[in-house]
């Protein structure tokens, strides 16, 4: 299901924005074993991306509290801090599929990312869920 979504998605690329890509939430989610089955069954490249994910601290922090509304603030000014969208080529997001854990977008920081490129690049830049 995961590979028959992200064809039907139409994206380009996988922007891996987990801090640890080596979870074993699935086993073929891990770094080496995802960039093989992208290439193998879609041709899709992998990046990963930590520096558009939170930090350790502030994501077992999250675990712990469960606190959305304070995790959200602190994400944010995280990314402002990093000055992402200065060191993140807008090339890269153009046609990716941004890949975290998360199921649904509603308390997921690919969301969050998305949103903030798509606020300080000015742009459009079209945001699906999938």
């Amino acid at each position: 299901m995961f590979f028959e979504t992200l064809r039907a998605s139409g994206a380009k690329w996988v922007v891996d924005v987990r801090l640890y890509n080596t979870s074993q939430l699935a086993g073929f989610s891990k770094k080496e074993d995802l960039r093989y089955f992208l290439k193998q069954i879609l041709d899709m490249d992998y990046i990963h991306l930590p520096l558009l994910a939170p930090s350790h601290e502030m994501f077992n922090a999250y675990k712990q509290q469960s606190d959305w509304a304070s995790y959200e603030q602190q994400f944010c000014e995280l990314l402002k801090k990093r000055e992402i969208e200065k060191r993140i080529d807008p090339v890269i997001m153009d046609g990716a599929c941004l890949l975290c854990s998360e199921a649904k977008p509603d308390y997921c920081h690919r969301r969050l990312v998305a949103e903030y490129l798509q606020q300080h690049w000015k742009t459009e830049i079209q945001i699906e869920h999938l």
